[in-house]
């Protein structure tokens, strides 16, 4: 007898969509099929698709830490609400930040039990921690986040030969590198001139942070990786001639993974001058014709993953009475991405579901090596996401779980989006009610990653 059946719904992965059951035995997919037998509970999916859980290998939930800007509670309520049943956390805006073992061991103790969703934990490469790479690793992080581009003081700056070492370490423990990649001297000049200028534009900060500097530092990365071995992951991708270098280095035989985010695809550098601080993320938006091109590199698999970057901040971080250069750079995403991409992407341009469900979750799940999610297979882990083809949507502050629900996404309007989520087989969410948290921690044993 299997726990759950979810009949009649249209499910969809990454190699197939078709209208069949899912059978659930003990938080794992038990079977899928025009299935006979009974169950413990039985839901009728009927005119809904029926999606892995997403994965969300980028974002920042600052807890411990940060916690005025976002915080579990809020948001793993909110990637439970979007179809993410596994956030990485980034280790930034976390006090301690995660860098060494003991701030790693104080985040499972402050965490436990206040999480919707499952969550695995980046580890931080700073300008000073190379002797932490191996004990993180051992520890159970998914991959090591690095800065080569200014940060902030609580969180240095990887300089280029510290992070060659790194590679040359992690290369040996086949632990995933992550790279913000901005040229650290290039922006540091720039901005530097801006302010003693006093510009205080949204132009005089997308001047600052050009597409070369990204360029720039992308290069460098995939080059320390092809002579290291290193396998490596370059974070939110912005522009495509970024994405045709990491394409070229990857037939090289370079082990490089990437990401893109939402905001790239659909908003443009016209949004941050026409509405400001919302808007405001690093690398920064870019041109109509850019955006238009990034999606070339969705298609032919150079970006594998569709993450949020979630990275919120409270309202006054955003407020029109601070400077461009004062104003915190961040976008909040975590809850929308599936829709928004269903709608800009599926609808508008005829992205395949297929596609969709690799970019959502089973990609990232494979590249972080985060076992038993992504896919709907026997043997996974039962996390679904019911989603309706066809229910209507407007982003509002009121339809945000975010502890502060502001977001570049509002006033966004479309078609589609996630009516129930389940976390191994347990309902967490549907139509806006929330149940019990079912969240656990995701972490490498030295064998394979296992939930604690």
């Amino acid at each position: 007898m299997y726990d759950l059946i979810i009949r009649n719904g249209t499910v969809v992965t990454g190699e197939y969509t078709a209208k069949l059951d899912v059978a659930v035995k003990d938080g794992k997919i038990a079977a899928i099929g025009r299935l006979e037998g009974e169950a413990g509970e039985e839901v009728n999916a009927e005119k809904l698709l029926v999606f892995p859980g997403g994965v969300d290998c980028h974002a920042h939930l600052n807890e411990p830490g940060y916690t005025w800007r976002e915080d579990y509670e809020h948001g793993t309520k909110a990637a439970a609400a979007g179809g993410v049943t596994t956030i990485v956390d980034m280790p930034l805006q976390n006090t301690p930040s995660l860098v060494d073992t003991d701030a790693f061991d104080n985040k499972v103790r402050v965490l436990e039990g206040k999480s919707y969703v499952d969550y695995a934990f980046w580890g931080g490469l700073i300008d000073h921690n190379l002797d932490q790479i191996e004990p993180l690793a051992r520890r159970g992080v998914a991959a090591l986040k690095s800065f080569i581009s200014p940060s902030s003081p609580d969180y240095p700056s990887t300089p280029i030969p510290v992070a060659y070492e790194a590679m040359k370490k992690a290369a040996r423990l086949d632990l995933l590198l992550g790279f913000h990649c901005e040229d650290y001297a290039m922006i540091s000049y720039w901005e530097k001139q801006a302010r003693e200028a006093e510009k205080n534009s949204w132009r005089s900060y997308l001047d600052a942070r050009p597409v070369i500097a990204e360029e720039l530092a992308v290069q460098n990365i995939l080059d320390m990786a092809k002579e290291t071995g290193a396998r490596i992951h370059i974070c939110h991708v912005s522009h495509p001639s970024v994405a045709e270098r990491i394409k070229k280095a990857r037939q090289e035989g370079v082990r490089v993974t990437a990401e893109t985010c939402p905001h790239y695809l659909i908003f443009t550098e016209e949004d941050v001058e026409k509405n400001g601080g919302l808007f405001k993320c690093s690398p920064p938006l870019r041109k109509k014709e850019d955006m238009e091109k990034l999606w070339d590199y969705l298609k032919d698999g150079t970006l594998e993953s569709i993450v949020s970057d979630h990275s919120p901040a409270a309202p006054y971080e955003k407020s029109d009475n601070l400077t461009v250069w004062e104003t915190w750079g961040g976008i909040s995403g975590l809850q929308t991405g599936l829709q928004i991409m269903y709608e800009y992407g599926v609808r508008r341009r005829g992205m395949s579901l297929e596609l969709l469900a690799k970019l959502m979750g089973e990609k990232a799940a494979e590249n972080f090596q985060i076992p038993c999610k992504g896919k709907l297979e026997p043997g996974y882990d039962a996390d679904i996401v019911l989603f309706d083809p066809n229910k209507e949507w407007e982003i509002t502050p009121d339809s945000l779980y975010y502890l502060n629900p502001i977001s570049a996404f509002c006033g966004l309007k479309g078609t589609g989006m996630a009516a129930a989520t389940y976390v191994r087989g347990k309902l967490v969410y549907k139509d806006g009610v929330f149940y019990e948290k079912q969240g656990k921690l995701i972490r490498y044993d030295g064998q394979h990653r296992v939930a604690d």
